[in-house]
């Protein structure tokens, strides 16, 4: 079973959370998902204690995917809706930025409310696009007016670098947690949003630990990667700037020897690494079929131990750390990391 995590007062969720990014429309480059399988995913991993579910307004369908769960839980299943927690994002197009108040605030989270079939949301992740246009701040107050409200549960933020968090909480928003992207090729968070997440009682949330499933033994002794999704084109530019591809390999070949030692999978060991971390609350691991469900129960059933974390610690700190705080590079214009991000989805 999943191990829970205390997120805020009253509300506990799994320390895996399921992703749906990959369930989006336009994630996948090549293969068509069948949905079918994913929703019987779904009520696997339920069942097996992962409870917890990520999704955003942007992620084309997921919402709607997972209103849909829900009903199904209704008709017969041994949980209820109550047992499930969906954790949602409010991400305003970057064209709407200077035009975005309560009014259109209150908008999207009331879709949002409809599409999952729910009369309040669990978690509202917040994110903005570009800091140079105002309205962050204001736009954080009027999420927690919809809490008072009784529409949104628990506030949160997604993308969020160290300075810009600073100035949500120091006005006074109750920020419960801070999603970013984590795994042992983007160590972003290390630098400074960690402690300062830390010393407020802010969870990290970290989505990327596998990195698109790159942190697998089918990669091992490979000289090049095709991608398949837009998770892989991220991920590999990450790498580019960070291992390269020998280090990558090096990498790989270190993490199979550790979990070899636990009888367990690459991918194990890579997602407990993070979870061991200071300050994690929980790590975000995509769902794109059944196949991967029993996988994910074996992250529990095992413990890293110190040398463990010691030894991957070692190597990686050998390479460089992505620049900038986190999602920084991704908000640089003309950054390559910023020429993959799709920033005007909200209206679609």
């Amino acid at each position: 079973m999943a191990e829970r995590f205390e997120l805020a007062k009253d509300y506990t969720i799994s320390r895996v959370i399921n992703g749906c990014w990959q369930l989006s429309e336009g994630h996948s480059l090549q293969t068509k998902l069948d949905m079918q399988d994913v929703m019987k995913a779904f009520h696997m991993l339920a069942e097996r204690g992962f409870t917890t579910f990520d999704c955003a307004d942007i992620y084309t369908g997921t919402e709607e995917l997972l209103g849909e769960f829900l009903t199904e839980l209704k008709e017969g299943s041994t949980l209820s809706p109550h047992d499930i927690q969906i954790h949602t994002k409010y991400v305003p197009d970057i064209n709407l930025l200077s035009e975005v108040d309560y009014n259109y605030t209150e908008k999207i989270i009331d879709r949002s409310l409809k599409r999952q079939k729910r009369d309040v949301l669990d978690l509202v992740q917040f994110h903005w696009w570009d800091y140079n246009v105002p309205g962050y701040v204001e736009t954080a107050g009027d999420l927690l007016k919809l809490k008072e409200k009784g529409k949104i549960r628990n506030i949160a933020v997604t993308n969020f670098d160290t300075k810009h968090l600073r100035e949500i909480v120091d006005a006074g928003i109750p920020v419960v947690s801070c999603q970013n992207q984590y795994s042992v090729f983007d160590r972003r968070p290390e630098r400074e949003l960690i402690d300062y997440c830390k010393s407020k009682g802010i969870s990290l949330l970290c989505y990327g630990t596998l990195s698109g499933g790159l942190l697998a033994e089918k990669w091992i002794g490979q000289t090049s990667i095709q991608p398949e999704t837009r998770s892989h084109v991220k991920y590999f530019q990450v790498i580019e700037d960070t291992l390269g591809w020998d280090g990558y390999q090096e990498l790989l070949v270190l993490l199979q020897r550790i979990a070899k030692k636990h009888s367990v999978k690459v991918s194990q060991i890579a997602t407990k690494y993070i979870l061991s971390g200071q300050g994690v609350g929980a790590s975000i691991i995509g769902v794109r079929n059944s196949r991967h469900v029993e996988s994910n129960t074996k992250i529990f059933a095992f413990e890293l131990d110190r040398t463990d974390i010691e030894e991957i610690k070692q190597f990686l700190d050998n390479y460089p750390i992505v620049d900038g705080e986190p999602f920084e590079l991704e908000r640089t214009v003309d950054s390559k990391y910023r020429d993959i991000m799709k920033m005007n989805l909200n209206e679609k």
